[in-house]
């Protein structure tokens, strides 16, 4: 277990490493964006109408575009058009509008993680803070971690403490293992143990080709999302005991593929099935290992990969005809992480997608 002087160290140390990370995704972000205006120049996309006459007769009928938002839950759910807007990478929970909804006020915790700890990466926003909030309303503590915003965790971090938890947030970039031990070392710092470990982090950025990514990009991709999901796991397991859990963030797109996301859904794929093959090798040691395999939600990663019109129609196509808020899909976490409700499931990637096409 890490002294406080490491674990001091590892703060600081990481704060370099993190903005350099950040300003790396938004400098792929950057270029990704230059491409695709020079994809949309008026004469490119007056040869792709005519190669394509019956996308605009697609259009003018209708289409999906015309599919009424399904409303399913005890309160109704913000629906398109979104308001357009765009973000810098990493994106900014504070800066969305509409604020996406993470507090589930009609769930009820029930103790089914009373005094747990749960490590929740990407904890700062989006279905990582829900989580986290969640967990915390169950009765565990948590730690979450993020790259570099902090106003987003601090929001976070209150959140969990509303709900009479402890809570520590961690700055530092997954795809570095020693700090992902260190994050494993501060969160036993903290409060001792470590339960269930939540692996949410990820990068995003559409590409409309595969040689539009770059080499920079798809090693982004690559050891954000899967990297990343290899190291918090090697570092967590030594601490982790019978009857604890990982939770793996997947994805509708490694399920189907998504022809802009080339790189993003093979990570997601990749996600899929190490959830399964590490579930097979950590059976004898009654850790189970499990996967969320979301549909299209309302995070900041939507406003910080797309354009301001597509953002405003973000979700319109999936089955629901709207995407989900982030309190829409974190039971599903609970779900998993609690052994009172899933302690003979194993091994699953369970889609919350609103329909069987996501």
């Amino acid at each position: 277990m890490a002294t406080k002087k490491a674990a001091k160290a590892a703060k600081t140390g990481s704060g370099g490493a993190r903005r350099q990370s950040a300003t790396r995704q938004r400098e792929i972000q950057q270029e990704a964006q230059a491409r695709n205006r020079e994809d949309e120049h008026p004469q490119a996309k007056k040869a792709a109408a005519n190669q394509n006459p019956s996308k605009g007769a697609a259009s003018k009928s209708g289409g999906k575009a015309k599919k009424q938002p399904v409303q399913a839950g005890p309160r109704r759910q913000p629906e398109n058009p979104l308001p357009p807007q765009h973000q810098a990478k990493p994106g900014h929970e504070h800066a969305l509008a509409p604020q996406p909804r993470f507090l589930a006020p009609d769930y009820e915790g029930s103790g089914k993680l009373q005094d747990m700890v749960a490590l929740v990466t990407g904890g700062d926003s989006g279905i990582g803070r829900a989580v986290a909030v969640l967990f915390a309303r169950e009765g565990a503590d948590v730690a979450i971690v993020y790259l570099s915003e902090d106003r987003d965790a601090q929001a976070t971090k209150a959140h969990v403490e509303r709900e009479g938890r402890r809570c520590i947030a961690i700055g530092g970039d997954v795809k570095d293992p020693r700090f992902c031990e260190q994050a494993v070392e501060r969160t036993l710092d903290a409060f001792g143990r470590l339960d269930v470990l939540v692996n949410n982090a990820a990068f995003q950025q559409h590409g409309r080709s595969l040689e539009d990514i770059t080499e920079e990009h798809l090693q982004e991709t690559l050891q954000t999302n899967i990297g990343g999901y290899f190291h918090m796991a090697r570092a967590a397991l030594p601490y982790m005991t019978e009857g604890g859990s990982i939770i793996n963030t997947g994805s509708e797109t490694g399920l189907f593929g998504s022809k802009e996301l080339l790189d993003y859904s093979a990570t997601k794929g990749a996600i899929h099935a190490f959830t399964k093959s590490l579930a097979s090798n950590l059976l004898e040691r009654g850790i189970r290992v499990n996967a969320v395999a979301p549909g299209p939600v309302w995070t900041p990663l939507n406003p910080a990969d797309r354009e301001s019109p597509k953002v405003s129609e973000f979700g319109k196509d999936s089955d629901m005809g709207r995407p989900a808020q982030p309190e829409e899909i974190s039971p599903a976490y609970v779900f998993l992480a609690a052994p009172v409700c899933a302690s003979y499931v194993n091994g699953v990637v369970l889609p919350v997608m609103g329909g069987p096409r996501g």
